[in-house]
């Protein structure tokens, strides 16, 4: 028995988690919600028809109103994301996970819940040391590089110099890249 291998978010290879191209069952909904809406719209098609059990007849109905312009890819793509996170988390967590991702990626937000961390360095820290010590990168190089790029924020300003110091006191926000929030608060 074969069965065909779906390929991952990056749309050439095989969804692997060593790829690091992968939506994971046990992930959090906005977690798996985001990464179903970075998949490759031309696998979209496949990903309903290999994940979600979706019926041959809703299969073309769907494949031929995106062709003709009547269904946007967008919006197939959010009733994806919608069915895949209701499938593990319930539809409560996908109708939430949605919102979320209209608010955080579409509106351009912060969201709601971003997870708080004590700071227990000193009171004013480089940008490069507050990524890495808070986590939300794996290196200081990562970091760096990060910045470079400029997908680093805080308080909702973008950091482009990776010398750049801040002081460290209530509700420091750091977001890298358009996942990645915390908001540091210096121990007392």
């Amino acid at each position: 028995m074969t069965m065909p291998l779906l390929e991952g978010l990056d749309g050439v290879h095989k969804m692997s988690k060593s790829l690091g191209n992968y939506i994971g069952i046990d992930e959090a909904p906005e977690q798996m919600y985001g990464k179903t809406m970075s998949v490759p719209d031309e696998l979209m098609l496949r990903y309903y028809e290999l994940v979600t059990g979706i019926g041959p007849e809703k299969l073309a109905e769907l494949r031929a109103g995106l062709e003709d312009g009547s269904v946007h890819p967008r919006d197939a793509k959010m009733q994806l994301a919608h069915k895949i996170v209701s499938m593990y988390h319930g539809p409560q967590a996908a109708a939430e996970a949605e919102q979320h991702f209209r608010t955080v990626f579409q509106q351009g937000a912060l969201p709601e819940d971003i997870p708080e961390r004590v700071w227990a360095g000193e009171p004013t820290a480089n940008i490069i040391d507050l990524l890495h010590k808070a986590k939300l990168v794996p290196s200081r190089s990562e970091a760096r590089r990060m910045v470079e790029q400029g997908a680093v924020r805080v308080n909702e300003e973008r950091v482009s110099d990776s010398q750049q110091d801040f002081a460290v006191g209530e509700g420091l926000i750091i977001q890298v890249g358009k996942r990645k929030f915390v908001r540091l608060v210096q121990e007392k």
